[in-house]
Formats: structure tokens, sequence, C-alpha cells
């Protein structure tokens, strides 16, 4: 059987990807920054690779690739890495943002929309996983549950937020199904919630009594600026927060689409994810 390498193999959804390819019996390889760190199941082959250094891919492309799953950390765009994916494998797909097309001509505004170009124009099979945001975002919040107050901006923000392990099984059914070539798919959680709302939940599923806390747009931009080191999108992020107080965030259903089953709730990613707030 051919096999399929999952790229970023010790994140939040590339762990889920190998273990959804490998509870169906695909031969998986997984590309790990550091292999000592990988925490896979057994029978996976684990390669050492860094998307920085494109030549560190040829070895884990190697011997029968037929498909790749491909995840790309907020690093520079290597377009070298996409060639030699084309030149070694069919099939690749890719976890997204929820994104516009981007014509030839344009500049790309985030990395997603200049990884989407390379791989439309590398001859590969294609689909595009576009997850709106995860709830593992509010992992962020970790230290300021544990202390019952949740300090953050815009609390009525209504959020979609997405289980990574839903992710992970859009992507293993795109990789291992007909059908999915040239589908750019949005995925969201089931329902739109608010910010204040998800605080309180991730308290009742932990234990903890947990309070809302409005922090002002321009308190949070300075702190934010300083733990995440990138104005522009701190600004963004900020503005989307705003909008989503008078618009939620959309819901799709994209999820029961193309798995046959709703999307599992934000209260079941914090139920599974409990220990981590503890």
């Amino acid at each position: 059987m051919d096999r399929i390498l999952v790229i970023g193999a010790n994140g939040s959804v590339g762990r889920h990807v190998v273990a959804g390819l490998a509870e169906r019996g695909y031969a998986v390889r997984a590309l790990v920054r550091d292999g000592a760190s990988a925490a896979l199941p057994p029978g996976v082959e684990v390669v050492r690779g860094d998307l920085a250094a494109p030549e560190s891919l040829v070895a884990a492309l190697s011997g029968g690739v037929a498909s790749v799953y491909l995840m790309w950390p907020a690093i520079p765009v290597q377009p070298r890495v996409v060639e030699l994916i084309a030149e070694h494998a069919e099939h690749v797909v890719y976890l997204s943002t929820d994104v516009a097309d981007l014509a030839d001509d344009e500049q790309p505004v985030v990395h997603h929309q200049e990884v989407e170009r390379l791989i439309r124009k590398s001859g590969l099979r294609w689909t595009f996983v576009r997850a709106i945001d995860f709830a593992g975002n509010t992992l962020h919040w970790a230290d300021q549950v544990r202390q019952g107050v949740v300090r953050w901006p815009y609390g009525a923000a209504r959020r979609s937020l997405i289980h990574e392990r839903d992710i992970a099984d859009v992507a293993v059914a795109a990789l291992t199904e007909k059908g999915h070539d040239g589908a750019k798919y949005v995925i969201t959680g089931p329902e739109s919630i608010a910010q204040a709302d998800l605080a309180r939940i991730i308290g009742e599923e932990t234990g903890t009594e947990v309070r809302w806390e409005e922090l002002e747009p321009e308190t949070a931009r300075a702190q934010l600026t300083e733990a995440w080191g990138n104005p522009a999108f701190v600004d963004a992020r900020l503005r989307a927060w705003e909008s989503f107080t008078r618009e939620p965030e959309r819901v799709t259903d994209t999820v029961r689409e193309v798995l046959g089953r709703p999307a599992r709730s934000f209260r079941s990613w914090a139920r599974d994810h409990a220990e981590d707030f503890r």
C-alpha cells in the first residue's frame, strides 16, 4: 500500500490525522522536527524534517508516498516544499483557514493564500481544509481559568470554534476517500457561542467557577501585541472579534456533509481538555 506522509505529525491536528490513518490500516510516515519528541501510534514510521529547510523533506517523500497531509506553521513560505511534494506525490490535503482565493497577480494577506496558490499551480490533486478557528485556541485562557477570571475583549463575540479531532477526521476522509479532489471545505463547530459563554462552559467542565471580565480593546491590543509580537495580526483579530458581536462567526454544515455526522460541540472539546485547564 502506498504511504501517506503527514507533515506536522506532532501538532494538535496532525497527531489525530496519524491516528485516524493508522486505525484505517494505512501505511503512515510522520514528519516531525524532533524525532525524540514524537509520541505516535506503533507501526508509524517517524522521519525528521523541517519545512524551513525544504531539501530535508526529500527522504520523507521518497519511497512510495502517494498522498501528503500538509500543515504550514507561522514561518515563511518555501515554494520548494510544494515543488518537492509535486515531484514525489500525487495528492495533497492542506490544512488552511477561511481565506478568499488568490489570483495570480494578488499579494497574499496571510500565508495560507500563498500556499494554496502554489498548490493549485503545482499539478497535484488537492483538497483544502479551511478551518475557521480552533477550539484549542482557548487554551490561551488556561492560566486565567485556574484563577477563576477570564479577562479578554469582546465577550459578546459569537464564535464557531471547531474541535481539532473534527478537522483531522475531515482531512483523513479527504486523504483516503474518493470525491474530494478540488474541494475547499470551510469547516466550523456546530454553533456560534459568545466568548463569555465559552469561558463559562470551560469552567463547568473543569469544575471551576469562571467569571468573565471585559477587557478594553486598547488594553487588549497592547497586551496581545506584547505576547504575540505581530501588531497587524492583533489588529485583525480585534476587528474580527468586534464584528462577531454584531454578526456571529458563520457556521457551516460541512463536517456533516463530509463525515455523515454533526461536528463535535465546544462543550465536548472542553470536556476532552478539562485537565489542560486544571
